[in-house]
């Protein structure tokens, strides 16, 4: 059964025939945060998808995540495309590095995550957390319910982990 909902003046929609991002989701509504993992070898994979990246084996399983990590990159913005963001902005989009897998298969690679950085109850973070927030920020995931049956995973600030004390941002103008 598709899932409809609305996001900040955002239609959203899944189709059907998205099994893996139907399941995906069916998790986030319940605020658990699953992937894939191979049952080939063993790797956990996201997006979800209908084969490892790593072995191309079609056969996975859903599995318990610790949506724990630090901000890979970002992206603050302050022109909001989408009308009904303005009153929001500027906000941020954060790509996380998990602390699950991290440094498999190489030491160069990472699960990452994309998400909106949002308060603790999975509202957008108001202006003064954005300005906080950069480059090694440790974050957990929250979730933005929609609709029924349909939450986003997002990400706050970890207040119980240790933070660097000068994360990394872009130069301001």
């Amino acid at each position: 059964m598709s899932i409809q909902g609305n996001y900040l003046g955002m239609s959203l929609s899944i189709d059907d025939l998205d099994h893996e991002n139907l399941t995906y989701f069916a998790h986030c509504a319940r605020h658990d945060f699953h992937l894939q993992k191979c049952d080939d070898c063993g790797l956990l994979r996201y997006p979800p998808t209908t084969g490892c990246p790593w072995c191309a084996s079609p056969r996975a399983t859903w599995t318990a995540v610790e949506g724990k990590g630090e901000v890979h990159s970002y992206e603050e913005v302050h022109h909001a495309i989408q009308p009904a963001f303005k009153a929001h902005t500027p906000y941020m989009v954060l790509l996380v590095d998990l602390d699950t897998q991290k440094g498999q298969p190489s030491e160069f690679e990472s699960l990452r995550v994309v998400g909106n950085l949002a308060t603790g109850d999975g509202t957008l973070a108001p202006p003064d957390v954005v300005r906080q927030v950069g480059i090694g920020t440790r974050v957990r995931m929250v979730f933005s319910d929609v609709a029924d049956g349909l939450s986003l995973p997002q990400w706050a600030v970890d207040s119980g982990a240790k933070q660097p004390d000068k994360p990394w941002r872009y130069s301001q103008e």
